[in-house]
């Protein structure tokens, strides 16, 4: 590909070539070096997309489709009849119920446990500092099957199964470390000398918290905030652990019900599916401007 530049090279080296030939041979070859990495990237970036799309447009068809059938043309014929099937499903609301509960919960409880121990670990020098992060960022790299059975163990010794405060508590617990230190990179980009302005002025240590930093760091708050939600609202293997009754089922462990050994509902999951995402759409919408400055900001330390 890059040989149209030899003749040039070699008539330059042989001293029959003025300069002049020689830059508009280099500014060709860099002009066509240029089209064909254009070229490349959209090819990446339209493959790219067809696999994001592509099982969104096959999940509708099936939504959209009669029958429970995976076959067929794309979109032969158009029904909503999964789509009012759930809509109008008791058990449906039940498992939003219990899914907007949990993940509003493991929010809260969430924020309320990484936010101070995040502040702590960027402003104060304790010992155990630097192993308690490495912790931290070690217990992310095991995958969650193996803390189940230990998890069902003392929810079961505590008797916290089949209740919304035990998936609560076990989904902060998991989701804690990674909100602490996304809370800690963005605490370290807040500039000190704000905060000791602050002190000398004659606040206090908590007012500092309260009135200075936590405002200046709302983008990061939001960003831990949407996903601890977004973890809880589409957690599986806990939520199907812990919760045997059907009244406690949570919208992922509800949808896989709807597939068993007795039958394959596929046009209810389809439609239940394209529902159960509507939620995180809508608060990546609403959170867009937080979650990039917040993912920025936080990323940025000298």
């Amino acid at each position: 590909m890059w040989n149209l530049s030899t003749p040039v090279v070699a008539h330059w080296s042989t001293g029959r070539l003025s300069t002049a030939g020689a830059e508009v041979g280099l500014a060709r070859n860099g002009q066509l070096r240029r089209r064909v990495d254009g070229f490349l990237r959209h090819v990446a970036l339209v493959h790219a997309c067809a696999l994001v799309v592509l099982p969104l447009l096959w999940i509708l068809d099936v939504a959209l489709s009669p029958g429970n059938a995976l076959g067929g043309g794309y979109l032969d014929a158009v029904t909503g009849e999964h789509f009012q099937k759930m809509l109008t499903s008791e058990s449906f609301w039940i498992w939003t119920r219990n899914s907007v509960i949990v993940s509003v919960g493991t929010t809260l409880l969430g924020l309320a446990l990484a936010i101070p121990a995040g502040y702590a670990f960027s402003r104060f020098k304790f010992r155990g500092r630097d192993p308690a992060m490495f912790a931290f960022l070690l217990v992310q790299m095991f995958p969650g099957v193996i803390i189940l059975v230990p998890y069902f163990l003392v929810m079961k010794a505590l008797g916290l199964l089949n209740t919304s405060f035990g998936l609560i508590l076990a989904y902060s617990v998991t989701a804690l470390p990674l909100c602490v230190w996304m809370l800690k990179g963005f605490f370290d980009t807040v500039p000190r000398e704000l905060e000791e302005a602050a002190l000398m002025d004659g606040c206090s240590q908590t007012q500092v918290f309260w009135k200075i930093v936590l405002p200046l760091s709302l983008p990061a708050v939001a960003v831990t905030a949407l996903f601890s939600f977004l973890a809880a609202w589409n957690e599986f293997l806990l939520a199907l652990t812990f919760n045997t009754s059907e009244s406690m089922y949570t919208l992922p462990v509800g949808l896989a019900s709807l597939i068993s050994s007795t039958g394959q509902a596929w046009g209810d999951f389809a439609a239940a599916s394209l529902l159960v995402s509507l939620p995180v759409v809508v608060l990546f919408i609403v959170f867009q401007r937080f979650l990039i400055e917040g993912l920025s900001a936080g990323g940025v330390k000298g």
